[in-house]
């Protein structure tokens, strides 16, 4: 074989995409992220040692901090959790970025690199930290599209690059000019909804988040309660032991379809949870419960009934979700001075 020809086979394989070949250990992987999302954190760390391996390290270093925010899902406005998920998430990155170094040649590693960014971007977004997430935007954009010249079937990486199309088409002329400073590229709303659809149907382990984010999506952007409602509706029977979704689903029924009656029952079935404790965080739960209800009671004209909801949040003194015992201070009087 000349040597022109074994440089000629050699450019072709260094240009070519690997071959196809998923993700490692996609079902230990799932029983960890369905532990995350029933929020059975504590069972975590026990499930993260039976996962890598068989899965890579990296995947169970991302997981570790995914379950981190998710519990700060729970109460998003309390910073108690952000220097710990930072401190995972940052570890994440360099873990996966080193990992792409290593084997460049590895889709799977520049998938979890973008997953990693991924994560964070959310955190700096709920946060107010506009710039950050934007820059961490472009970051799990590369990241995943390198994913997808290396490995076209992992399903998975479409779900990032949609919501990046998604987002990226719809936002406002700020959002654009901020993106143009950075030099990111244009989005496209429809493309970016195929591409999580195709995610959520196809992908082995992420239907739960795309879920969670799509109904965000659907209520939104989309003007689609109904959709947003029916997946969060299927996330709260899939994992009946995560307060969350019910309080999502109470506060869709009351803000964007007026129910106040199903809304009532949905915040009444999750305080009946709270006190059997047959769902996570009880204590924290028991009280957006009550609030809830006391909401929905005082619209109502149920006085009588929202008072005693808001008088027993007080008389726990809860110190979560952060701010509960100021609103149910500031609730109570509102509704005793309309009582008199």
């Amino acid at each position: 074989m000349s040597r022109a020809l074994r440089h000629a086979l050699v450019v072709l394989l260094l240009a070519s995409p690997a071959a196809a070949e998923g993700l490692t250990g996609e079902a230990p992987l799932l029983r960890v992220y369905d532990a995350i999302f029933d929020a059975r954190f504590d069972e975590v760390p026990q499930l993260l040692t039976r996962t890598c391996p068989p899965a890579p390290a990296e995947a169970c270093q991302l997981l570790d901090a995914v379950a981190v925010w998710w519990q700060m899902q729970l109460d998003p406005a309390s910073l108690a959790r952000d220097g710990q998920f930072q401190s995972k998430v940052d570890s994440a990155i360099a873990s996966t970025d080193a990992w792409t170094k290593h084997e460049p040649r590895r889709a799977e590693a520049w998938f979890y690199l973008g997953g990693a960014y991924g994560a964070r971007a959310q955190w700096e977004v709920l946060r107010g930290e506009r710039l950050a997430a934007a820059r961490d935007g472009k970051r799990i954009k590369e990241a995943l599209e390198h994913a997808l010249m290396l490995d076209p079937q992992l399903q998975e990486a479409y779900f990032g690059i949609g919501l990046y199309h998604y987002y990226a088409g719809i936002a406002p002329t700020a959002a654009k000019i901020l993106r143009f400073l950075l030099l990111l590229p244009g989005g496209d709303k429809t493309q970016g909804m195929q591409e999580m659809l195709r995610a959520r149907e196809h992908g082995a382990i992420l239907r739960d988040e795309a879920d969670y984010q799509l109904h965000v999506l659907y209520l939104w952007y989309e003007k689609q309660p109904q959709r947003a409602l029916d997946l969060l509706m299927q996330l709260r029977d899939r994992h009946p032991r995560n307060p969350l979704f019910p309080q999502l689903v109470a506060q869709v029924q009351d803000v964007y379809f007026h129910d106040l009656q199903s809304s009532l029952r949905t915040w009444r079935t999750l305080l009946d949870a709270a006190r059997a404790r047959r769902v996570a965080y009880p204590e924290l739960a028991d009280v957006r419960a009550r609030l809830g209800m006391a909401s929905v009671l005082e619209r109502l004209n149920q006085t009588s009934a929202a008072i005693e909801q808001l008088r027993a949040v007080i008389a726990a003194k809860p110190l979560a979700p952060f701010g509960a015992y100021a609103q149910a201070q500031r609730d109570l009087a509102r509704v005793t001075a309309r009582a008199r």
